[in-house]
């Protein structure tokens, strides 16, 4: 260690500033600014190099934290990379986008504000690509074995780099226009520019990974083409089907689901042309329901297409500002946090529950007519006399997603769904039909993006074994696996 008194001399958790409000709600461009070099070393160095590494523990990926944490501290962002991409192939992603359960787990956080893990990772990765160490690694001899890969999102793009590297033949198949499922239109601009994405792309090419963009399975190809056409097939297609309201007024004009209104948007801010299904926020009072990730994106997006007022609703009750009794270290405690969005304006609302939406005479929605509810054995409970209405001409839904769209992939490969429409597998991610493999959150259920890419790298070592009868690539976890929660 650098100073195995670190973390007690540098005591304050430090990120790197957001952009003034005022500046980023005028463009789309990612709300950070750069840390500054010497303040990213003193907040590794915080670390404590502890014997027992819970940080490891709830990371799926098995990341090296400690061991890259030293190596900032050192200045050695080189060797830092090298431990870093050792057990993660994209941790610009996960260092953007993932709510980081290893600074939850570490063990500084048990009296102190924990170690800025996620920043520390996201710094070495860009300086990675800055300083051309983002190198393609091809593999030395070719096996004669060919994988398809359904999905582009991180379990399939994970999936496709290992087996890549592994010196099989794969190709990666995505129904949309290009490469790279949510984390090109479902991620806003705002939270990970695009360029981020394309050059992983980029490299994962040079390596020789084979993307086929705009192919729908069952309807340009078909399932059983794509198991007579390859050696296996990995079905990494997300969790993308979104959960309904079933409320009085559904119908009315001007409700929409967030991923009908973010992919249009997203479009736009990256310079394409305005899609037809474009949903404009200018000028309009808009509520986002529900109080998760996507609501705060749709939150942010309509602050930047100049909303009139923006107000997100959540039916839980504000989370306490400090780790409860609740939730003891070293699970994931529920916290009061303050996303990017929420601090360019607009008003979140706690314990509200929609009771139905109003309309005018064309029977376009006008305002939600909401109450307050507490909970009471396990069920939401209306507060008497909190009932009241608010204006809004824009509705999002953004309550989550209950698994993958089933359907046609059922037919096309004969897969097996559970009671969440999670496609079946077995511990090693092979499904009952012969060299037809699931990783993500098509097998798992909604979750996180370092789950998908740890998942995606293990079921890559899953169909390694299958085509070669052994495999030597990492497999750091199994499907089975749970987070650590309460």
């Amino acid at each position: 260690m650098v100073d195995p008194r670190g973390f007690l001399s540098v005591r304050e958790r430090e990120l790197p500033p957001r952009r003034p409000v005022p500046l980023r709600l005028m463009d789309w461009r990612e709300v950070y600014e750069a840390q500054d070099a010497e303040q990213l070393k003193r907040q590794a160095g915080r670390c404590m190099d502890c014997g027992i590494p819970f940080c490891h523990n709830a990371c799926p990926l098995g990341n090296l934290i400690p061991e890259w944490n030293d190596l900032v501290a050192r200045g050695d962002l080189r060797d830092a990379a090298e431990r870093l991409h050792a057990t993660n192939n994209f941790p610009e992603f996960t260092g953007k986008l993932c709510p980081a359960p290893c600074e939850s787990a570490c063990v500084l956080g048990i009296n102190q504000p924990p170690v800025t893990i996620k920043q520390v990772e996201v710094q070495i990765a860009e300086a990675a690509a800055e300083q051309g160490w983002l190198t393609p690694r091809p593999p030395e001899r070719l096996t004669g074995k060919t994988v398809a890969v359904v999905g582009s999102g991180p379990a399939g793009l994970a999936a496709a780099q290992q087996l890549t590297r592994a010196g099989h033949t794969v190709a990666v198949y995505e129904r949309d226009d290009k490469i790279g499922g949510l984390m090109r239109y479902g991620i806003p601009e705002f939270k990970m520019e695009r360029a981020v994405l394309d050059r992983r792309l980029a490299q994962m090419s040079a390596e020789g990974t084979r993307f086929r963009a705009g192919v729908d399975i069952g309807t340009d190809i078909t399932g059983e083409q794509l198991r007579d056409r390859y050696d296996a097939v990995v079905v990494a297609t997300g969790a993308t089907q979104w959960r309904e309201v079933d409320l009085p007024g559904r119908e009315y004009a001007g409700i929409h689901q967030a991923m009908r209104y973010l992919p249009p948007t997203n479009r736009i801010a990256v310079g394409e042309e305005r899609p037809e299904d474009y949903i404009d926020a200018e000028g309009l009072d808009v509520v986002v329901i529900g109080g998760g990730d996507t609501g705060s994106d749709c939150y942010g997006t309509a602050l930047r297409q100049g909303a009139r007022s923006v107000t997100q609703l959540d039916i839980y009750p504000a989370a306490p500002g400090e780790r409860s009794e609740e939730h003891p270290w070293p699970t994931v405690p529920k916290v009061f946090s303050v996303s990017s969005s929420h601090e360019e304006g607009g008003t979140r609302k706690f314990s509200a529950s929609t009771k139905e939406f109003v309309a005018d005479e064309s029977g376009h929605v006008t305002g939600l007519r909401l109450v307050e509810v507490e909970k009471i054995d396990g069920r939401w409970t209306p507060i008497e006399g909190t009932e009241h209405d608010i204006p809004a001409q824009l509705v999002l839904l953004a309550i989550g997603f209950s698994g993958p769209e089933a359907g046609d992939l059922v037919g096309q490969f004969g897969l097996g769904t559970d009671s969440r429409t999670r496609f079946v597998r077995d511990p090693g991610y092979a499904t009952s039909v012969p060299g037809v493999f699931v990783a993500g959150d098509a097998g798992r259920g909604q979750s996180l993006i370092v789950w998908a890419i740890a998942e995606g790298r293990a079921c890559a070592a899953a169909v390694d074994t299958y085509l070669m009868g052994e495999t030597n690539l990492p497999s750091p976890i199994r499907a089975d696996a749970v987070p650590l929660t309460a």
